[in-house]
């Protein structure tokens, strides 16, 4: 027991240690920000950027760990105004398909799964800002899809978002519950991860301390973009969280390394 706050403060140096924690928790920020306003789009800046310093199943983990924070800053406002029905059953099947996609991240070679983040990032970044619609139903089994191919992705590259928000937008659900399913179904699937992490040994103390570091700036950013939210600039704050993304896909290009 005595060894206890040693052990504690060692493992925080570690972190603290990381190369490029100062960049990644500058684009946390930035991604909170992003998320809090938009309802979707954190994953999509933060991957891109934080895999230029850190190993991708190390910044996959540290995320969903960081995702904690939406719990208490964005999850209860959005809450009452999601589709819960929907809601519960993409996440519930995301959790099915999200340890195939784990295994894959801790498999696959770096460079070819910073590549996967990029291209899944680009490929959703041009269908939202081309207006893409794709009539999907609103069946059980179409959601149950739709929440099976996310968990795949997200546990492959750490994207929860592209599929589900592609799914939502495709919808005539209102602005106002779009963002509200976002936000919850986002949040509570990268916590939902974290079993299947563990259980395949990706989320490691080192992820956990990370982790946990990212949480305040986090959720500082996700409680800023929600107070500065107006929702009918909605339009407006979507073309910023896109003109983000962008520059986040541009900066993670394995081409500069």
């Amino acid at each position: 027991m005595g060894n206890t706050p040693t052990l504690m403060l060692d493992l925080l140096g570690s972190a603290l240690a990381q190369p490029g924690l100062g960049w990644v928790t500058f684009i946390t920020i930035v991604a909170g920000i992003v998320y809090g306003f938009a309802g979707f789009g954190a994953a999509l800046i933060f991957m891109p950027v934080a895999t230029i310093f850190w190993a991708p199943e190390l910044a996959v983990a540290a995320f969903s760990v960081s995702a904690l924070a939406s719990l208490v800053t964005l999850v209860p406002r959005a809450w009452p105004q999601m589709d819960k029905p929907s809601v519960f059953t993409m996440i519930l099947f995301s959790m099915l398909g999200a340890p195939l996609g784990i295994y894959l991240l801790r498999t696959s070679d770096v460079t070819h799964i910073r590549w996967a983040v990029l291209i899944v990032a680009a490929i959703t970044l041009a269908a939202l800002m081309s207006g893409w619609r794709q009539s999907l139903s609103s069946l059980c089994s179409t959601q149950a899809g739709v929440g099976a191919a996310t968990g795949f992705v997200g546990g492959a590259t750490g994207l929860l978002g592209p599929v589900m928000l592609l799914f939502q937008l495709s919808g005539t659900d209102t602005v106002t519950r779009v963002r509200a399913n976002a936000l919850v179904f986002l949040t509570l699937s990268s916590l939902l991860l974290l079993p299947s992490m563990a259980m395949q040994g990706i989320l490691t103390t080192e992820a956990i301390v990370l982790g946990l570091v990212l949480l305040i700036p986090y959720g500082f950013g996700a409680k800023l973009g929600q107070a500065i939210f107006v929702p009918r600039f909605a339009v407006f704050y979507r073309n910023i969280a896109y003109a983000i993304i962008a520059a986040a896909i541009l900066m993670g290009l394995p081409i500069w390394d």
